[in-house]
């Protein structure tokens, strides 16, 4: 039985740029299975798409709410996309 594939698009606001939150987000989705993309805004923002199980999405926004050591999490909002779509792994662009 296949488990059902979510997809989520992230905003993440706060000290996410220049700290190497994309780089470290790539890393925790490739240790989750999370497939999708991460990407700096010019807003100063970081935008993710999350793609995976229930559980894995789960536990990759706890990660992003806190990052990576020298980043400052102020935000992670999140809501579901509807999209057939469906991506082979994780990157950054």
């Amino acid at each position: 039985m296949d488990e059902e594939v979510a997809t989520v698009t992230v905003v993440v606001t706060g000290k996410v740029q220049g700290v190497g939150y994309r780089h470290a987000t790539v890393r925790q989705a490739h240790a989750l299975g999370v497939k999708g993309w991460v990407q700096n805004m010019e807003d100063g923002s970081v935008h993710a798409l999350l793609q995976g199980s229930l559980d894995s999405i789960d536990r990759m926004l706890a990660w992003m709410r806190i990052g990576p050591p020298r980043a400052r999490v102020d935000d992670v909002a999140h809501q579901d996309s509807d999209t057939e779509k469906r991506y082979a792994f994780f990157q950054q662009v």
